[in-house]
């Protein structure tokens, strides 16, 4: 076990019972021992689903089966197991899917393709079915779990489990929205390698939950990296068992959407950070935030160059203002740029104006800002209204030595 992050919240978060959803988390023992490492939420019947997937050309049997029943937008169970991706396993993958599917199918009396399954872990090792189904069986037998428990079931090299909760207020409707992740590593979009299953009382359609967790997802999972590397089995999913008893929430046009739409967003990009705080061998989080680009979408590709680079984030993790780095960043993301009107800043200190050095810029301060454990860097393009935040770590000595031993 990798000692924890020293960006790590204090606590797990109290997170509050979602009405319609149970909890249970088992020590199936698939890799890790003396830990839960399954995971099962069953939810009422009539639960909607929205969800948003990885976009690799690899992705793993569990994500190729959730899309492939996506569409229905009726949930009644999820099922995640942590130590192997079930990815690059051929007919293999697909047929240990098959097996958890009619294992829970038969336990739970639910239909087949209400049942969605998600694996984190190594990818190109088959999982071994026979362990498998006689894990879920002891699962459904157990008794239900709570938030920290069935958090820590879907980790992998993280240092601590990750929760988050939001209120859906107003006078329209009055519910909760809660959710748990995992990621540390391979963290890029689209999405991160990462697992988020969130959850909701409040009664929305599929179609309202599937934009409300795409619209979230874009601003909060997709702006995260830690290594740029995308996982094939990320996988994001938003139930709503409805026991709130509103008027069910349709589209932006629904009354309630706002305060709705807001609360995923909120529980999205607090988990999103967690994740960062997480990152494999990471001792500092940093927003990278670009201005004055000619669109959102330039600055979004900008700020994640700067995000991205290895010689910035190792610049940021030796408290280095080694701001031609970022220079270099700037310039290689292949966005309109003009030299002459870049401006940088770390921190409260700005680095350069017009394209030179700021005459007033001292590299003692600079350096005094990284070393805070949260860092700001921002970049003003001065070529238009576009801008754009990507949160990303350092990188430290720990990142490989975490992943040189990963399988051991």
């Amino acid at each position: 076990m990798n000692a924890v992050s020293p960006l790590a919240p204090a606590a797990f978060p109290d997170l509050p019972a979602v009405p319609g959803v149970a909890l249970y988390a088992y020590a199936a023992n698939l890799r890790y021992s003396g830990r839960p490492d399954l995971f099962l939420a069953v939810m009422a019947e009539g639960t909607t689903v929205g969800g948003v997937f990885t976009t690799s050309a690899c992705a793993s049997a569990p994500v190729d089966w959730c899309k492939q029943i996506l569409s229905a937008g009726a949930a009644r169970a999820v099922v995640c197991n942590a130590g192997n991706a079930n990815a690059f396993t051929g007919a293999a993958g697909a047929a240990s899917v098959h097996a958890e599917v009619e294992a829970l199918r038969t336990s739970l009396g639910v239909p087949a393709d209400q049942i969605y399954v998600a694996s984190t872990g190594v990818i190109g090792e088959p999982l071994d079915d026979g362990q498998l189904v006689s894990a879920l069986g002891h699962l459904v037998a157990s008794d239900e779990a709570a938030w920290p428990e069935a958090a820590k079931a879907i980790t992998t090299t993280d240092t601590f489990s990750k929760g988050a909760a939001a209120d859906v207020p107003g006078t329209v409707v009055s519910g909760k929205v809660v959710g748990i992740a995992k990621g540390s590593g391979m963290i890029a979009p689209n999405m991160a390698t990462m697992l988020g299953f969130l959850f909701t009382d409040v009664a929305a359609t599929s179609e309202a939950l599937q934009l409300a967790v795409s619209s979230a997802t874009s601003e909060s999972f997709n702006r995260i990296t830690v290594d740029s590397d995308t996982s094939t089995s990320d996988t994001v999913l938003l139930f709503s068992t409805g026991a709130a008893g509103n008027d069910p929430i349709d589209g932006p046009d629904h009354p309630a959407w706002a305060d709705f739409s807001s609360a995923v967003f909120e529980v999205c990009l607090d988990l999103a950070h967690q994740i960062v705080r997480d990152g494999e061998g990471a001792t500092k989080f940093i927003e990278v935030h670009v201005e004055g680009a000619v669109s959102d979408e330039s600055a979004e590709i900008v700020a994640r160059s700067i995000a991205d680079s290895p010689l910035v984030k190792t610049a940021m993790a030796a408290q280095d203002a080694n701001w031609g780095r970022i220079v270099m960043a700037v310039g290689k993301a292949g966005e309109p740029a003009d030299r002459d009107k870049l401006a940088i800043w770390i921190g409260e200190e700005q680095i350069t104006e017009a394209g030179i050095v700021h005459p007033d810029y001292s590299e003692d301060r600079a350096n005094m800002f990284l070393q805070e454990d949260e860092i700001v860097v921002r970049v003003d393009m001065g070529m238009g209204d576009g801008s754009a935040s990507i949160w990303t770590c350092d990188l430290t000595h720990g990142y490989i030595e975490i992943n040189a031993g990963y399988r051991s």
